[in-house]
């Protein structure tokens, strides 16, 4: 089906127009009437330079104390052991999946050991054994896994 045309007419173009330069007559109008906030004027003479050190420090020291205040409270371990994990089965099959396979041998040795509810492998563990990338993980890996009251699990690098 061929669309209808609809006419238009002169007249209604120019009343449409008309009604969008009152309408941005009617905003320039408004950012004129906002007012300006003055800034004081001073001068760089009169700021010496160890007024800024003490001010750049007062701010970090301002930033350090609200960090400590926001430190959770460390929960009670009731176990605590280090292993000698050996990952040398996950250099079975495809070489571009042993990393892969080196995290998911971690995490059975550690659940076959501690039997938690949730584990948590911690970022220096990850990072140790993908540090020579996918096809070349450590044979075997040194850490520290701890287990807390809620039964949570997590894996430290020893």
């Amino acid at each position: 089906m061929a669309k209808k045309k609809r006419e238009i007419s002169l007249d209604d173009l120019e009343e449409e127009l008309a009604e969008k330069e009152e309408k941005e007559a009617d905003i320039e109008e408004e950012e004129e009437e906002e007012e300006i906030e003055e800034i004081e004027e001073f001068s760089l003479d009169e700021i010496t330079e160890e007024e800024q050190i003490e001010e750049l420090f007062e701010e970090e020291v301002e930033g350090l104390e609200e960090v400590e205040e926001k430190v959770a409270p460390e929960e009670e371990i009731i176990d605590e052991r280090i292993y000698m994990i050996p990952l040398a089965r996950a250099r079975k099959g495809p070489r571009n999946k042993w990393a892969k396979k080196a995290i998911r041998y971690l995490r059975e040795y550690v659940q076959r050991h501690f039997k938690p509810e949730s584990l948590i492998i911690s970022q220096e563990v990850n990072e140790k054994i993908w540090a020579r990338g996918i096809k070349k993980p450590p044979r075997k890996i040194k850490v520290r896994v701890t287990k807390n009251s809620d039964n949570l699990v997590v894996i430290y690098l020893a």
